[in-house]
């Protein structure tokens, strides 16, 4: 084969790479936050949220900017969705810690009893 043969290979390989990852991207689905119906959900602000996890504010407005959260904007305030953040801070291992730590999972041994 000579170098123009191999150049046209290449290209065409790194062509359909190119639209294997677009079509990927297409498919691709953030996780984010399942899709569960609640008849009355409990809507808490960023520092409510952030409280309850045991984390701080700039924890919970970065899953606000990554779309990791369920969220709605009431005026010029968040409103989040408590299961949301349950379920975000159960996620990753640290912010789990830090859920049982220093946020409402400190409590459950005490409502256990």
């Amino acid at each position: 084969m000579n170098k123009m043969e191999e150049k046209k290979k290449k290209s065409k390989k790194s062509d359909s790479k190119h639209l294997e990852s677009k079509s990927n991207k297409k498919k691709k689905i953030d996780p984010g936050v399942p899709i569960v119906n609640v008849l009355s959900p409990i809507w808490l602000s960023v520092s409510e949220s952030a409280r309850i996890g045991g984390v701080n504010t700039k924890t919970i407005r970065r899953a606000i900017s990554d779309k990791k959260i369920k969220y709605k904007i009431h005026g010029n305030r968040y409103l989040i969705d408590i299961a949301s953040v349950i379920i975000y801070l159960n996620t990753n291992t640290k912010l789990k810690n830090k859920l049982l730590q220093y946020g409402i999972g400190q409590y459950v041994e005490k409502w256990k009893k």
